[in-house]
């Protein structure tokens, strides 16, 4: 890994918890599980970085979490948030990360738009919801069928951070395509 991809990591990393800072919204039917913007940054991270840089980018970000860093939504941090309702959604992360670059990857033949739109609805909505609900119906003791609908309430929001991380993928790859990691 060359300095270049470190850089990108750490700022991937950042940007996550810079999202953070953005006031969450909090659902009470969730657990507490609050609507925040930085599914947005895990998106980008896979789809601008690739399968193994944007999942390192992710967990760089839970390590600095892990240790205390107040950098979720609401200022939250430190090792309780892993036993928390949000448990699910946040070992989703590098994995949605993974995949959303996982996607990007192999469709070097389809135009970035629509790629990585579906790369981040995949990736960044489809497996956080996979590890997401079952977390949340766990922590919360809540029945798998109630997490389940009660995550609909994430889904709009979820549609425009997909819509935003395909347009900015876009852009990006028109002004300077070598920052499209996951195309290079």
């Amino acid at each position: 890994m060359n300095d270049r991809s470190l850089v990108q990591i750490a700022f991937y990393a950042a940007l996550i918890a810079a999202l953070g800072l953005l006031p969450k919204v909090a659902i009470p039917l969730m657990g507490g599980v609050p609507i925040t913007a930085q599914t947005l940054g895990i998106m980008l991270a896979g789809v601008m970085l690739g399968p193994i840089r944007g999942a390192l980018a992710v967990l760089l970000f839970l390590f600095l979490l892990a240790l205390g860093a107040p950098i979720l939504a609401g200022g939250r941090g430190g090792l309780g948030v892993f036993v928390s309702p949000s448990v699910g959604f946040l070992i989703s992360w590098p994995i949605g990360a993974f995949v959303a670059g996982f996607i990007m990857n192999k469709t070097p033949g389809m135009s970035v738009l629509p790629a990585a739109a579906i790369a981040a609805a995949v990736g960044g909505v489809g497996v956080v919801y996979l590890f997401g609900i079952p977390g949340v119906a766990l922590m919360a003791d809540l029945p798998l069928a109630k997490a389940a609908i009660g995550s609909a309430v994430y889904i709009p929001g979820d549609l425009i951070k997909v819509a935003i991380t395909a347009v900015v993928a876009q852009t990006v790859a028109r002004g300077l395509p070598r920052a499209l990691m996951s195309r290079a």
